[in-house]
């Protein structure tokens, strides 16, 4: 009698456990992370009498979960990937916004200011025409630091960002350890804490969320957790702090460090494989920066050109003077590094500075300057550039480098940006409408006795390296060689009584042909044919407020492919690009890599959902499962009752029995 009562109790305990359980599963089944659980049941040892062994009914063994330590990880790692992908999207997007295209971008706004030069080429004396000209500065500079402006508010929300989520990891990375401590002190029971497991697995997939991590189990049941390529953030029940440190160069970026008991471990972005924040320092270190130089190349380029012609022609001052800056134009940046050595008051021991040369050659780059050995010294483009040794005063890429008040020592550093604020810094200084010099230095007049139809189209300085004094100039054409009766010989007489000899061709300016030894800063174009005998008298402008050849060499700026000319190893330039195709290029280029990241965030995603599928396939909870669980496990428990009632029947009736 007392066995079968004992079959009936193991038994309705047993499945009292499962409908727990079941119950536990169908209340948890939209929890994030949960895992199915059940009840492992094993069949009691039966008791041996002289009529064999009889079962003595079943012991509940333990409670699992349903768990795949390799799908939950891939689950959690493309996750990460995701969010990363996601996050540098999102970036991309917002920095997008400031490449405007049509009659809001900057191209549109640098045609408009060159365009107004036409009036003031029209009316070179009219003070409407030129205050509508520096109106046109102004719109352009605006847009220029406004977009510049821009760029610095996606970096300063950076590292907001940066802040936001480095106090979220820490908050997770010492849950983590509290969960640890909790799972180890339960090691000695034989049976495994199933939702304290799930809790830290869906920690460990929220804080990859936010930078990738690595994983190792521990003997005590804890878990490591690991970040940058091995660093330790949670080791059994300690955990480390992640803080945002100013980058060595440049205070106002961020970069990530750890905190190991006091010890600060900077974490390099390239051993960062995952999440939002590592996105974020990736987006920071090289989309972002690379937008700066992109705008800063066209800014400094259209800047500088513009303002080395206003010098080149003469305003309307009294007396007349050679044309003021128009654009302000920011002078490249080198920051040395916070490990360089420090003088007792604070100062670098050592510096470097960089001006500008030739703003048409400035990259669209930065560069780091390392000092390896004494007197030794390697520059290197980047993000991908190859090294060159360089020595104080070198020119590279339009700009030059100089030394003070010290040269590098051995391992300092310095990171140089010929064009990362330019844009920013990008203003109008020229005030007034008479400081467009818009009159040429030279004025130039066909002899009335010419037979031929030459003409004069314009005359104007092209170097910085033109003198007044060449003038008066007196030109004056030969005979043509039958033998190519296109090209005209011609004879240039200056001031001091040099003659200089050339040839005539439909098209070629006169007077800055280096090739043929004619070198004079100035270029002379003509409109019909001379004949033989004509000449052309050029001479000091004498009344500016009626000559326009400087307004007219402002004309040429906008079909000038000026921007990002690069010196060849063999001294020969390569031809830039004009003003509005180096924008367009510009757009182009931030436009593929939205479209590139907006692809991949798409394809992540679309493998995290995956991935977290499959993880849900062999853990989640199937409630349609769970419900034919619940019918099967209700029947049992009530057979099992069937089992006591007819127990206690026959209990009953033996003691009727044995009360007779």
């Amino acid at each position: 009698m007392s066995g079968l009562l004992t079959l009936g109790a193991r038994a309705m305990f047993a499945n009292q456990a499962a409908l727990q359980t079941v119950g536990q599963n169908i209340a948890n089944a939209n929890t994030p992370g949960y895992s199915r659980q059940s009840v492992v049941m094993t069949t009691s040892a039966g008791q041996f009498t002289g009529a064999g062994f009889f079962g003595k009914g079943v012991d509940i063994e333990t409670v699992q979960r349903s768990h795949n330590a390799f799908l939950t990880k891939e689950a959690a790692t493309s996750k990460s990937t995701a969010s990363a992908d996601a996050t540098r999207a999102e970036q991309l997007s917002r920095m997008e916004k400031v490449f405007l295209p049509g009659t809001d971008g900057l191209g549109y706004a640098a045609s408009q200011f060159l365009n107004a030069m036409v009036d003031v080429t029209s009316r070179p004396s009219d003070p409407a025409a030129r205050q509508v000209a520096l109106g046109r500065a102004t719109e352009l500079a605006t847009r220029f630091s406004s977009a510049g402006q821009q760029l610095t508010d996606l970096q300063s929300g950076v590292v907001s960002d940066l802040r936001a989520g480095v106090t979220v990891v820490n908050q997770l990375a010492q849950q983590i350890a509290t969960v640890n401590d909790q799972i180890s002190r339960t090691q000695g029971t034989g049976h495994t804490p199933n939702d304290l497991l799930d809790q830290r697995d869906r920690l460990v997939t929220q804080l990859g969320e936010y930078v990738a991590v690595t994983t190792l189990p521990a003997d005590d049941g804890s878990m490591g957790v690991f970040i940058g390529g091995g660093q330790r953030l949670v080791l059994g029940n300690q955990a480390s702090t992640l803080q945002v440190t100013t980058d060595a160069y440049d205070a106002t970026r961020a970069r990530l460090a750890l905190d190991e008991g006091g010890r600060i471990r900077a974490l390099d972005e390239s051993v960062l494989t995952g999440g939002s924040m590592t996105a974020l320092l990736s987006f920071q270190n090289n989309d972002l920066q690379d937008a700066r130089n992109l705008l800063g190349q066209l800014a400094a380029a259209i800047g500088t050109r513009v303002n080395d012609q206003n010098a080149l022609g003469l305003d309307q001052s009294n007396p007349p003077g050679a044309g003021a800056q128009i654009f302000n134009v920011a002078a490249p940046r080198a920051l040395a590094a916070a490990t360089n050595l420090r003088n007792p008051d604070g100062s670098f021991a050592s510096g470097v500075q960089a001006t500008i040369v030739d703003a048409g050659q400035l990259q669209a780059a930065s560069y780091k300057l390392t000092s390896s050995a004494p007197g030794a010294y390697e520059l290197t483009r980047l993000p991908d550039g190859q090294p060159r040794s360089v020595n104080d005063g070198d020119v590279i890429d339009g700009f030059r480098i100089s030394f003070t008040p010290a040269a590098p020592s051995p391992g300092e550093s310095f990171l140089i940006e010929p064009v990362g604020g330019a844009a920013v810094e990008m203003r109008r200084v020229l005030d007034s409408p008479n400081g467009l010099a818009a009159a040429s230095p030279l004025t130039a007049a066909t002899s009335v006795s010419n037979a031929g139809t030459l003409t004069v189209d314009s005359v104007y300085a092209v170097k910085q390296s033109f003198s007044a004094g060449v003038a008066p100039m007196t030109l004056t054409f030969g005979a043509a060689d039958p033998a190519n009766p296109t090209a005209l010989p011609y004879t240039l007489t200056l001031a001091d009584g040099t003659a200089l000899s050339g040839t005539w061709k439909a098209g070629q300016p006169i007077g800055n042909q280096p090739e043929l030894g004619i070198d004079l800063g100035f270029e002379l174009r003509t409109n019909g044919v001379p004949r033989e005998g004509d000449s052309v008298t050029i001479d000091p402008t004498r009344y500016t407020n009626t000559n326009n050849g400087n307004a007219k060499a402002f004309l040429n700026i906008q079909a000038d492919a000026f921007v990002g000319r690069q010196l060849l190893p063999d001294g020969t330039l390569t031809v830039g690009t004009t003003i509005n195709d180096a924008y367009a290029a510009a757009m182009s280029e931030v436009g593929a890599r939205v479209q590139s990241a907006t692809y991949l965030s798409g394809v992540s995603t679309s493998v995290a959902v995956d991935a977290e599928a499959s993880r849900a396939g062999q853990s989640g909870v199937n409630l349609d499962e769970e419900a034919a669980r619940l019918m099967q496990f209700q029947q049992s428990y009530q057979a099992a009752a069937k089992i006591l009632q007819t127990a206690q029947s026959l209990f009953d009736e033996l003691m009727r029995i044995a009360q007779r």
